[in-house]
């Protein structure tokens, strides 16, 4: 099931306390968008399929990664992308986003997500030793 795109942001928006909804919105497509580049076949559409439309075509286009990031990197890749982050606001963001799309995909769509991922990913969201 769809998660509503309002929920979703919601969602963000609380874990990360972010004073706006754009700031949780700017978070959650940056984190979307290098997550789709890690994931890939039937995991990335069934993730795509319950996410709000407009936050699944991000995931879908994702920006390209020449090769899988640990999560050190890719923590150090979002700070990159949004303008004044640093990796320990960066750290937050990939947080509130990635434990939000844990929440939306479920335990077992996200075991499937973290078998994709370098080692560690599952801190990021939010479920230690869960693969």
């Amino acid at each position: 099931m769809r998660l509503p795109w309002q929920t979703f942001l919601d969602r963000v928006g609380e874990r990360g306390d972010y004073p706006t909804p754009h700031e949780a919105e700017r978070a959650a497509r940056t984190v979307l968008a290098l997550l789709g580049a890690h994931l890939v076949g039937d995991v990335r559409a069934a993730l795509a399929a319950r996410l709000p439309e407009t936050f699944a075509v991000v995931l879908l286009n994702p920006l390209q990664a020449a090769e899988p990031l640990s999560p050190e990197r890719f923590v150090r890749a979002t700070a990159a992308w949004i303008e004044g982050a640093t990796e320990q606001t960066a750290a937050w963001d990939v947080s509130a986003v990635l434990s939000t799309v844990a929440d939306a995909a479920g335990e077992e769509l996200t075991s499937r997500m973290l078998l994709q991922l370098p080692p560690g990913y599952d801190v990021l969201f939010g479920r230690p030793h869960s693969v």
